[in-house]
């Protein structure tokens, strides 16, 4: 059996035009940076981070069918060990952030191991209440700001996390966090096209038949549950650099049900839904403000938005842009059949 047949249907995957298509996007977004205002540099640097977190969430729920709404807690897991690692031990900024992912992946393969006898509501609810012992340990401790102690908590000054020698500026800070955005993309896209990525496909079809062929579905929904984790927890470490300090408050069990959401409505199968869901998260209430409206309304347009990818979207934002780009396609190219 060929690993086409494998792949799970509308599974993240890129095709040629695509990759042009990143290409360009991504040379654009190398001059973007000098053009835009600090505001909208520390904006986009936070899409970045949750573009990474959303896609935590869009390989779980693509590859296996499993909804996890702690990825946002992961994402504070991640940024609190990043923090306090940097903190404490004064390491660069690449190993203060794979230890914030280590740390995350950890905590999320302890989320995973109800996925190895549930899934559906049950999973959902179960990494939700997570999410909220995430959300009740944060605001309890805190974040590290330099302090000493386990806890690394100062009540005097509160010290900002340094950003790597090569990106101390916002705009180059911008620069780096795209590079680890590809990277994350990267690391997915190899596991997609390898066994383990074959296996996820077995298993989101029927366990039974998976189990028959031979695949070990327990260590690869852990792997799952471990690889978002990991993907969460550099987020955190991401979006910790950006803005030098996390707060504590910010990282409420809702925003973990937003970011599966949005994932939905930018579309959880295309490699382009956990941008749009960034874009969303950040972008689009920053917008708002920007025009001096409320940006809270955008929770009204999110719960629209998702309405409206259930009933008639199910690719999401991401599938509604792919079907208008073929039937353009299809347009241009009867009328050269034509002419």
């Amino acid at each position: 059996m060929s690993e086409q047949t494998l792949a799970p249907a509308g599974a993240l995957r890129v095709n040629p035009t695509w990759i042009v298509g990143v290409l360009v996007a991504l040379a654009a977004l190398y001059e973007l940076p000098d053009l835009l205002q600090d505001y909208w540099l520390r904006t986009f640097n936070s899409v970045v981070a949750l573009a990474i977190c959303s896609l935590s969430a869009s390989l779980l729920f693509a590859q296996l069918g499993m909804v996890s709404l702690a990825q946002y807690g992961l994402l504070g897991v991640g940024g609190w060990f990043a923090l306090r690692i940097s903190h404490g031990l004064g390491v660069p900024f690449e190993i203060a952030l794979l230890a914030g992912g280590v740390a995350a992946a950890i905590v999320g393969l302890i989320v995973g191991l109800p996925a190895l006898r549930m899934r559906g509501l049950y999973l959902a609810i179960i990494t939700l209440m997570m999410a909220g012992a995430i959300q009740v340990l944060i605001s309890a401790f805190g974040f590290p700001d330099g302090g000493a102690g386990i806890l690394g908590k100062s009540d005097t000054t509160r010290q900002m996390m340094a950003r790597p020698f090569v990106a101390d500026s916002d705009s180059a800070y911008f620069r780096y966090s795209l590079v680890v955005l590809a990277l994350c993309y990267a690391l997915v896209q190899a596991h997609i096209r390898s066994r383990p990525g074959r296996a996820w496909a077995m298993i989101r079809r029927g366990e039974v038949c998976a189990i028959a062929c031979g695949v070990d579905i327990v260590a690869y929904k852990v792997w799952a549950f471990t690889l978002a984790g990991f993907l969460a927890g550099i987020a955190g470490g991401l979006l910790a650099g950006g803005v030098g300090q996390l707060d504590g408050s910010a990282f409420p069990a809702s925003q973990s049900i937003m970011v599966f959401a949005l994932t939905i409505v930018g579309g959880a199968y295309s490699w382009f839904g956990p941008i749009a869901a960034g874009l969303l998260l950040r972008a689009f209430p920053a917008l708002l403000n920007d025009f001096h409206v409320d940006g809270n309304i955008a929770t009204m347009v999110f719960g629209a938005g998702l309405l409206h990818a259930l009933i008639t979207a199910p690719q999401g934002v991401a599938g509604q842009i792919a079907g208008a780009g073929a039937s353009l396609r299809k347009l241009v190219g009867g009328g050269k059949a034509a002419a």
